[in-house]
C-alpha cells in the first residue's frame, strides 16, 4: 500500500528542523525534560524529534519557540520546511512510522491490504516485479517482531470478490487472511460494500504511535501522503465510525471470507 520507492534513511526537513532546535534548545541552558513538560510530549519523543526522526506539531513548535525565546524563528523555519501543512518529504518517513507503531489500522479499497497480502497474491498485484515483491514482504516482518503492533484490517467487501491472480491465488490469500485472523494481535473484519460510505473516498492506514500520537497515510491518484494534520485525523476518524457501522464481527467476517472462498474461487 505506502510507495514502493527507494527512501533516505532520514528525512531532510526533519533533521534540519530537529537540529536548529536542539542548538536553540541548548543555546538557552533548557533542558529536553523542560520541554517535554511544557509541551506534554514524553522526553523520548522530544529527543524523537531532535533528532529528525518524528514531526513536530505547529502547536508544539510554537510553545517551544516562545519558551526558548526564538522571537518567532523557530516557527518561522517550522513553516518554511512545510508544503501545505506537511513537511515536504514527509512520504520518507512512513516505513519508519509503520514499523515503530504500536497499532495499525488498514483499509483498503478492492483489494487486500498489503501488508495482509500472500507472496502469490502480492506478486499479482505488483505485476511480477520482483524487488517490489521482496520490499512488500520485508514489510510484513513487523507481523512477527517482537512487540509487534496490534493490526487491524477491514476488508472491502469487494476485495472478496476481485479476482487477483487465478483461482487458486484467491484461494491461497483467504486462507493467509483466516490464518493472519487467529492471530492474538490481529483483527480482521470485512466491510459490506453495499451502499454509498465515507470509505469510497479512497484507502488509508492510521498509525497508532507509542505516545498515543496518530499518523495517516492515505493513497490518492497520484501519490500517497503522510499526514498527522489534526484536521486530517478527525476526518479519518469519522470516515472510521461509517467504516465500522458497516463491518461484520469477526466470527461473522471469518464465515463471508470461507463461504466466498468455496462458492466463487474453488
Amino acid at each position: 500500500m505506502p510507495p514502493r520507492r527507494q527512501r533516505p534513511r532520514e528525512s531532510p526537513a526533519l533533521v534540519a528542523f530537529g537540529r536548529q532546535m536542539r542548538r536553540m534548545r541548548e543555546a538557552k541552558g533548557v533542558k529536553q525534560e523542560t520541554i517535554a513538560h511544557l509541551t506534554q510530549v514524553s522526553g523520548p519523543q522530544v529527543s524523537r524529534i531532535e533528532s529528525g526522526k518524528k514531526r513536530a506539531t505547529r502547536s508544539f513548535v510554537e510553545i517551544v519557540d516562545d519558551r526558548l525565546e526564538c522571537g518567532g524563528a523557530l516557527i518561522s523555519l517550522w513553516e518554511d520546511l512545510n508544503k501545505d501543512g506537511h513537511p515536504v518529504p514527509i512520504w520518507f518517513d512512513w516505513p519508519r512510522l509503520e514499523a515503530d507503531a504500536i497499532g495499525l489500522t488498514f483499509y483498503q479499497l478492492c483489494v487486500i491490504a498489503g501488508l495482509a497480502q500472500s507472496p502469490a497474491y502480492a506478486a499479482a498485484i505488483l505485476n511480477g516485479n520482483e524487488e517490489a515483491i521482496a520490499a512488500r514482504l520485508e514489510r510484513q516482518k513487523i507481523i512477527d517482531k517482537e512487540g509487534a503492533p496490534t493490526l487491524t484490517f477491514l476488508v472491502d467487501e469487494q476485495a472478496l470478490y476481485r479476482q487477483v491472480g487465478n483461482h487458486e491465488t484467491m484461494r491461497e490469500q483467504f486462507a493467509h487472511l483466516l490464518a493472519l485472523s487467529e492471530r492474538p494481535n490481529t483483527t480482521v473484519q470485512v466491510v459490506l460494500g453495499s451502499g454509498e460510505h465515507g470509505g469510497n473516498g479512497s484507502s488509508f492506514v492510521i498509525a497508532t504511535m507509542a505516545d498515543m500520537s496518530q499518523v495517516a497515510y492515505v493513497e490518492t491518484a497520484i501519490r500517497g501522503l503522510t499526514t498527522d494534520d489534526p484536521t486530517d485525523l478527525a476526518a479519518l476518524s469519522r470516515v472510521m465510525v461509517d467504516l465500522r457501522d458497516r463491518t461484520l464481527p469477526g466470527h461473522m467476517s471469518r464465515d463471508l471470507i470461507r463461504k466466498v472462498a468455496e462458492e466463487r474461487w474453488t
